[in-house]
């Protein structure tokens, strides 16, 4: 039975989102579809790449996904379909699938060329379907689409590194539900510019000198619970997509708040990474030779 899933900025409100489930009901009765999100900020391209991203493993090979966001067709926007890691993936030209493809070679990439035989001014709805439909079937892509060898990167998605390398740059590319504010910055790419050097994280007016392996670990289970006070407490971790996420302990924006609205942090605002150089002990072995033998006399 084929998995389609659903990413949208389509919301609870409208009707979008169970329209779009009726069309490929309609084709494809004993279809799972999944809702992934719909709650995803109206054309936010980075926040539905990072969605995507974290969220596509988790389903078998060969699951479709419908991406709908600013997915109006024009002569800067086309339409695509992408088989990747053994996932379709159905979407917009927008950038979108960068960071995923930034990961992962794409197996194809065909831009859709359907749009002639169907009149439409709701392409998720429309053409989306048709291709998704299409390939649960067991259809191919080039029937749907004309091959192409790149796609639209979006802008400023990797950090930026110094020259001497003691300096990473990110940037805020999610906001999720907690509050907790996620940078473009992987624990992969993170360790590799650090080598092992102690750093400090700089986020508006706060710094932070470490990386907790999870939330729960700010907590001192040591203290009495009645005597703590760690509701609130600000902390950096890498998140369950490895990406850097600095967060707050059990954050409520309506009671202790949240990392979004304590920092002031919010969508593309900065984040940077500053390395520093771990000291060297002077021993008398590494002094100079006029001071390593001083104390001998």
């Amino acid at each position: 039975m084929p998995i389609i899933t659903l990413t949208t900025d389509f919301g609870a409100k409208d009707y979008f989102t169970g329209a779009t489930k009726g069309a490929i009901y309609s084709e494809l009765p004993d279809v799972t579809i999944v809702d992934i999100s719909h709650q995803v900020s109206p054309f936010n391209i980075p926040e539905a790449a990072y969605i995507i991203q974290n969220a596509y493993g988790s389903f078998p090979k060969g699951t479709i996904h419908i991406i709908g966001i600013d997915s109006e067709l024009n002569e800067e926007n086309k339409h695509i379909a992408i088989k990747l890691d053994d996932h379709y993936f159905i979407c917009a030209n927008n950038g979108i699938m960068s960071m995923i493809c930034a990961e992962i070679a794409p197996e194809k990439i065909v831009e859709i060329n359907i749009h002639d035989k169907l009149t439409t001014s709701f392409p998720v709805l429309d053409v989306f379907v048709k291709v998704a439909c299409h390939i649960a079937r067991g259809g191919t892509l080039d029937v749907i689409g004309k091959s192409i060898t790149e796609i639209k990167p979006i802008r400023n998605i990797k950090p930026y590194v110094n020259d001497d390398k003691t300096q990473i740059i990110g940037s805020v590319i999610y906001i999720d539900n907690y509050g907790n504010v996620v940078t473009n910055i992987k624990r992969s790419f993170f360790e590799t510019i650090q080598k092992g050097r102690h750093f400090e994280i700089s986020a508006r007016n706060y710094t932070f000198k470490k990386i907790y392996n999870k939330y729960s670990d700010i907590v001192k289970f040591e203290v009495p619970e009645n005597k703590r006070n760690d509701e609130g407490k600000r902390l950096v971790v890498f998140n369950s997509g490895n990406f850097l996420e600095i967060a707050v302990y059990k954050s409520n924006p309506a009671t202790v708040g949240s990392a979004s609205t304590l920092l002031g942090l919010g969508p593309l605002d900065t984040i940077s990474i500053n390395f520093i150089p771990n000291k060297v002990l002077t021993t008398p072995d590494n002094l100079p030779p006029n001071l390593s033998n001083a104390n001998k006399y």
